[in-house]
């Protein structure tokens, strides 16, 4: 897992196409909080290899669109933090090929959602969310709506269900709540069995009993995170996007290995990037 004290750079996939300053704030912000320098990244797939179109002047025109996009964007990131280190890299590669490789260097990579249908996020070019959440070995941050302005305490949601997919999200959770100084929900989900032979009672106290002991250790090493418990009875998407409405973000491991050409991401974490309101941030298991 990559851990919030390395001091790994920011990685932040610029989109030409929209305005990403959702998430090009929540990189620039997060930079600042680590000391960390960003780095603002555009990807210009390859000329197609036709014997009847010559493409090159398309190709020209998604390499000028995107030196803008970096120029505007590095100003802009500038602006909002100006003691941060930000650089901007045109790379020659396809969009989630080329940020996935980069993310064996960085502490996180950030990317702003265009909340595309499902079929789209497989079809379209300019998908990148799935792409690079399922292949990046670093935690992905998909920043799609504003943060939350609330009267709350402001707060860090982690999903836990004893997997080693969510005990790296848990360590991960407690590092950043610490560096936000912010407090932490750790929440799991509770699907009552059709059949069983206990009571419902007691395999509910035995599921807070689980979320208590597996987070004890983490709560020992970062006492200043105001942590609370709770278990929650209902679909795991929907239960944790609801418990995460106001939150800073939504963290979950990264797990499951069908589907698409192999991507590993699980059914809650698909869900989330559709349902969640915050930040949705996916680590892996390394």
């Amino acid at each position: 897992m990559t851990s919030t004290t390395e001091r790994r750079d920011i990685v932040v996939g610029i989109d030409p196409v929209k305005n990403g300053h959702m998430a090009l704030a929540w990189a620039a912000d997060e930079a600042h909080l680590r000391g960390v320098g960003l780095r603002l990244v555009v990807a210009v797939p390859p000329q197609h290899d036709t014997q009847h179109v010559d493409d090159t002047p398309r190709h020209l025109a998604q390499r000028q669109a995107g030196t803008e996009a970096l120029r505007t964007a590095l100003a802009w990131a500038h602006a909002r933090q100006p003691d941060i280190e930000a650089t901007s890299s045109l790379l020659d590669g396809f969009p989630a090929a080329s940020l996935a490789a980069r993310s064996s260097q960085a502490g996180l990579i950030v990317l702003g959602s265009r909340h595309l249908s499902r079929p789209a996020e497989f079809l379209s070019a300019g998908s990148l969310v799935v792409p690079v959440t399922a292949k990046a070995h670093c935690p992905v941050v998909v920043v799609g709506d504003a943060e939350h302005v609330t009267q709350e305490t402001p707060y860090l949601v982690v999903g836990v269900d004893g997997s080693e997919s969510s005990r790296a999200a848990l360590a991960w959770a407690f590092e950043e709540a610490d560096l936000r100084r912010c407090a932490l929900r750790a929440v799991a989900v509770w699907q009552p069995p059709v059949f069983t032979l206990h009571g419902g009672d007691t395999l509910f106290s035995a599921e807070r009993r689980l979320l208590s002991e597996t987070t004890a250790g983490w709560a020992e090493r970062h006492p200043d995170v105001r942590l609370t418990h709770e278990v929650r009875i209902g679909s795991p998407v929907e239960t944790l996007a609801d418990a995460a409405e106001h939150a800073l973000a939504v963290v979950v491991g990264r797990r499951g290995r069908g589907g698409y050409s192999g991507m590993r991401v699980g059914s809650v974490v698909h869900g989330l990037l559709h349902r969640a309101h915050c930040p949705v941030i996916t680590v892996p298991v390394v």
